[in-house]
């Protein structure tokens, strides 16, 4: 029996760390790449992110930035256009594992991510697409 191969979708994945180079029109620009839509920027890479709205964000959401939060001292949450404030659920959820989070807009969360990135900080970033 023969198999028809198809498409291999994969998860998009950056493995390593880089600075945002622009923002915009529904995604980001780091690496010489471009990505639509959201991303996680971990220890591990930047991540493409399945959330276009911050309003509801839950601990599910950030289960991999959970997950590498030894690594992580400060989370920006870039929560799109207009600043939301993250549920006590998900603040209880990070300040359990030591990672303190600062949500703010997704243009200032790019800005301070670059910044603290080129101080070799502890940061991570979970960015809304604008």
């Amino acid at each position: 029996m023969k198999m028809a191969k198809g498409i291999e979708i994969r998860q998009a994945h950056f493995p390593g760390r880089a600075p945002i180079d622009a923002y915009g029109n529904g995604g980001f620009r780091f690496a010489d790449m471009s990505h639509r839509g959201s991303v996680l920027c971990l220890p591990s890479g930047i991540y493409g992110w399945d959330k276009a709205d911050a309003s509801d964000l839950s601990v599910d959401d950030l289960a991999r930035v959970l997950a590498e939060a030894e690594q992580i001292e400060v989370l920006l949450v870039g929560t799109g256009a207009e600043i939301r404030p993250l549920s006590a659920e998900l603040r209880a959820a990070l300040r359990e594992r030591q990672v303190r989070s600062d949500p703010m807009s997704t243009g200032a969360a790019v800005r301070t991510f670059n910044v603290l990135l080129a101080e070799s900080r502890a940061v991570a970033a979970a960015l809304i697409a604008v």
